[in-house]
């Protein structure tokens, strides 16, 4: 395995003072529902809106000075992005984050508004990385990519210490799944620390790359489409190195929804728990919701993301969408 426990015990230490460690409630919602005590980890009151932060400012902050001059370059559906956009800011280095045009436009204009060019290139991921590519190869731009990498990885990773630190005896783990930088580095946490603890990757049912890659066995191109969990989208690479093995080696089950279990997911968030979560943040609520994930013994929710376009959140509440 490429990271492990000391590794991301190390990005602990590093990313510190610059980060949020963020809260830990319990839902009496989602325990009665479920008989078992339910808990959120509310990430997405990050400083960023997102998870994203952690394994961006630990990337950043190990590059060289030479690198930072010439400046660090990412594809990203918008969170990365923003999370990079900040940190590089932080450490006075210059960022392009080349996105899709799937990428809410609130999401483009806040990493404009945080210092980083935004370029939409294409209409899927895959397509935004060719130009990171050609900006590592002909102008000498540092590539953080949004998950498959070691720090970033690492990163995420720190997630898991608190989550372990926060709930020792947590049974099972609900954790957004993607390209697999999240998942892969919180279940290393969680499994190096307490290996009977179930982690659960949860994603949507349209264009599930790390999901189809794992059925598979191995890195597959799938369609990108439009989804109310817009984070989510995007391939894992077919070239993946670190978080389609670590995902198959630690994630106990993974878990689709369909777009109407997400919106509800969000409407629980905002209606019950009070909480404004984009539908990639509220999929681990939607999965309980949807009975498609069982809570056993003490059971952490991660919720990742806020950074969801309010006229959209205003329609899913409202029920005007799903």
């Amino acid at each position: 395995m490429s990271v492990t426990i000391d590794d991301i015990r190390a990005a602990e230490t590093r990313i510190r003072p610059l980060i949020e460690r963020t809260a830990m409630v319990v839902s009496p919602s989602l325990s009665d529902l479920t008989d078992a005590t339910v808990m959120l980890k509310l990430e997405h009151r990050q400083i960023t809106g997102s998870f994203k932060l952690r394994g961006a400012t630990n990337a950043v902050a190990q590059l060289s000075p030479a690198q930072k001059a010439r400046g660090v370059a990412a594809a990203s559906t918008g969170n990365h992005g923003r999370a990079l956009a900040h940190a590089a800011r932080k450490e006075g280095a210059r960022a392009i984050i080349c996105l899709s045009r799937l990428v809410p436009q609130n999401k483009v204009e806040e990493i404009g508004r945080l210092g980083a060019e935004a370029r939409i290139i294409g209409e899927s991921q895959d397509e935004a990385q060719v130009e990171v590519d050609r900006l590592v190869a002909e102008e000498g731009f540092a590539s953080i990519p949004p998950f498959d990498h070691e720090d970033v990885i690492a990163g995420q990773g720190t997630l898991g210490l608190e989550i372990m630190e926060q709930v020792p005896e947590a049974g099972t783990v609900l954790v957004p799944l993607s390209g697999g930088g999240l998942a892969a580095g919180v279940a290393a946490a969680v499994k190096a620390l307490r290996p009977a603890c179930r982690v659960i990757g949860i994603s949507m049912d349209r264009g599930a790359a790390m999901k189809a890659s794992l059925d598979a066995g191995r890195p597959v191109e799938v369609e990108e489409v439009a989804t109310l969990a817009d984070s989510l989208g995007g391939g894992v690479g077919l070239q993946n190195r670190l978080t389609f093995a670590m995902c198959r080696e630690l994630l106990d089950e993974v878990v689709l929804l369909t777009e109407a279990e997400i919106a509800a997911g969000m409407r629980h968030a905002y209606m019950i728990e009070r909480e404004i979560v984009e539908g990639a943040g509220a999929v681990g609520i939607a999965a309980l919701l949807a009975g498609k994930a069982r809570a056993t013994g003490e059971t952490v929710v991660l919720t990742t993301g806020r950074n969801v376009d309010m006229e959209q959140h205003r329609r899913v509440i409202c029920g005007e969408i799903a």
